[in-house]
């Protein structure tokens, strides 16, 4: 069965992986893709390690003096803070998300020198507020930045909120009318119940009309006497 692994040795310093002159064990494809088309590392002999042995303490000279420089940096680097402007919706919801080359490029800005994947994003940020960004640039080298996403324009976010108080005040009003109406049903008359007033005016509707009936039966008995009255005077001058 083939060995999923191999044995190099490096011929220049490779991130996350170790220095020249160091004899690391990797994957058989990360090998043949990577380290080896790149010239970064070779098989393994003694000869070799004796002839890089000058460069590798270069390397360490090298290692030695940037972990002094992050030290410093990173000491600095706390408790600063970046801006950066965005675009965004009326809710503040932005048109895209804040990427770690993002946070990188601004403290770059500011002359602090770090990789995107020394970042550390604990969430996707895609409105504006403001954030504690992780920066790590070595298992005990950190520092939490503040990152604050601002819009490219003036938003009014509190505009379709209800302002505090609001639905008490309504209440009240609401409240106060109805008051209002019971006192004036009160003076009216109409008491209390809500069909008051719809029986009081049908009962004057049941009044008119029968004022109306009244003064029809009476039209049509005054016509009734005066036929009468007519028929009897041509019965008194046929006689005569």
């Amino acid at each position: 069965m083939a060995s999923k692994s191999i044995k190099l040795l490096l011929t220049e310093n490779v991130d996350s992986l170790g220095i020249v002159g160091d004899v690391v064990n990797v994957r058989v494809g990360y090998a043949r893709n990577f380290l080896l088309p790149r010239n970064l590392a070779t098989p393994p002999s003694e000869e070799l390690v004796a002839r890089l042995a000058g460069k590798r303490a270069d390397a360490e000279a090298q290692l030695a003096q940037l972990r002094k420089d992050r030290e410093s940096m990173i000491e600095k680097m706390k408790g600063i803070e970046i801006t950066l402007v965005r675009s965004c919706n009326d809710q503040g919801i932005l048109y895209g998300a804040i990427t770690q080359q993002d946070v990188a490029t601004a403290l770059a800005e500011k002359g602090y020198t770090v990789k995107p994947r020394e970042i550390r994003l604990a969430q996707t940020i895609k409105r504006v507020d403001t954030y504690d960004t992780h920066v790590k640039l070595d298992s005990d080298l950190d520092a939490i930045v503040r990152l604050t996403v601002a819009p490219d324009r003036e938003l009014d976010l509190d505009r379709d909120s209800e302002p505090a108080g609001a639905t008490s005040e309504i209440v009240h009003t609401n409240a106060t009318e109805q008051a209002l109406a019971a006192d004036s049903k009160r003076k009216t008359g109409w008491g209390s119940g809500s069909d008051a007033a719809p029986a009081a005016a049908e009962g004057k509707g049941k009044s008119k009309r029968a004022d109306k009936g009244d003064k029809a039966d009476k039209g049509d008995k005054g016509d009734k006497a005066d036929k009468a009255d007519a028929g009897a005077k041509k019965a008194k001058k046929k006689k005569d």
